[in-house]
């Protein structure tokens, strides 16, 4: 054949020679980790990978050898307290490769934590920017609390003790106070949660029970691995959320978007069943204070009435006509027992009783003599 060619492995030479010129040393790289194996020899094989809104746009191979990774990891988890997994956006500084067999690879001997944290900040940021301009950040908070939730939708992983914890101390609450707590599972941490926790509000809405409140929940984690509650997508489906939703992700230094946006948001599981049970014990004081001011009221009419029959009593001992016998005055009745007060009331032949305090006269009027 005339045409002139070459063969594969001098176009692989001449890619490696012309992509090792570009890069002869090591460059910070920006990316995120869409898949990552750490194998048992001790080497971390990663994907790393550069999305825009059309979807991904750049992906590459890279490797950290086990002499590096070895202590590459654990670095990463003590400034970050999360373990290098998908999803993060991270800057690593690589050297380039190109291999006539495998084709281009990028090799990690460095990791900057910081910048991970950071990019998780301003995207946060961004979020609750753009939250405030919709008009999502006070939503929830114009949901009225019940005054006595009793059915309560929980949104955690089965597995979790923060979960376990809460339904611990609700049932074992001193006051006897019962609960309807129902389980809907989600996965609580890492790039899937956000999903999976709005799927879970979807399912408490196309369920048949009628819910009081929605409680979100977690037993605390690393920085990064409460991250999701900073999704964009999550705190907007529970500033929407028709019924009042609360949080409690376990966490005391972090403020996280979902609570911010949150009907109202506890620091850990066990201090929402505390605040759940003190809805109750404050249900509980008010009615027996109503019941303390009913009885007092109440024995107070008692007393008034008891005072005003021994009133009367004494009124009626007083004009009591026996009473007046005893003091030596003379009752005068006519024939029918009634009682007469003055002489012209009477004429001769009628028939009076005189009534003293020791017997009654039978008497028929002789004369009746009117006074001047």
């Amino acid at each position: 054949m005339d045409e002139k060619y070459i063969d594969l492995y001098e176009l692989q030479t001449r890619l490696k020679h012309g992509v090792e010129s570009v890069f002869p040393g090591k460059v910070w790289l920006k990316a995120e980790i869409s898949a990552l194996k750490a194998r048992p020899a001790g080497h971390c094989y990663m994907e790393l990978s550069q999305s825009s809104e059309s979807g991904m746009v750049a992906k590459a191979q890279a490797v950290v050898w086990s002499s590096r990774y070895r202590f590459l990891a654990p670095y990463f988890k003590s400034v970050t307290g999360a373990d290098l997994s998908e999803g993060m956006d991270v800057l690593v500084r690589v050297t380039v490769n190109f291999s006539q067999l495998y084709g281009l690879s990028l090799v990690i001997d460095d990791i900057d934590p910081d910048f991970t944290l950071g990019e998780k900040e301003r995207l946060r940021r961004m979020t609750i920017e753009r939250l405030g301009k919709e008009g999502l950040m006070d939503l929830q908070k114009e949901l009225a609390l019940p005054v006595l939730p009793y059915r309560l939708a929980v949104i955690s992983a089965p597995d979790a003790a923060g979960y376990r914890d809460f339904i611990r101390h609700l049932a074992d609450n001193p006051y006897g106070f019962v609960f309807s707590p129902e389980l809907f599972p989600a996965a609580m941490q890492g790039a899937e949660a956000p999903a999976s926790i709005i799927d879970a509000l979807g399912r408490i809405l196309s369920s048949d029970g009628h819910f009081d409140l929605v409680l979100i929940m977690r037993g605390g984690g690393a920085r990064l691995d409460l991250a999701c509650f900073d999704d964009y997508d999550l705190a907007a489906a529970i500033a929407t959320f028709p019924l009042p939703v609360c949080t409690a992700l376990g966490h005391d230094q972090d403020f996280h978007v979902c609570d911010m946006v949150a009907n109202r948001h506890l620091k850990t599981p066990t201090a929402m069943a505390d605040e759940l049970i003190g809805c109750y014990a404050d249900e509980d004081a008010r009615l027996l204070s109503f019941a303390s001011r009913l009885k007092l009221a109440f024995m107070n009419k008692l007393n008034m009435m008891e005072n005003r029959l021994q009133v009367l009593q004494t009124r009626i001992r007083s004009a009591d006509p026996r009473n007046i016998l005893q003091r030596g005055y003379v009752l005068a009745v006519d024939a029918a027992g009634v009682p007469f007060r003055q002489a012209s009331d009477r004429k001769a032949g009628d028939i009076v009783s005189l009534m003293f305090r020791d017997g009654v006269l039978e008497c028929e009027v002789k004369n009746v003599k009117l006074g001047s």
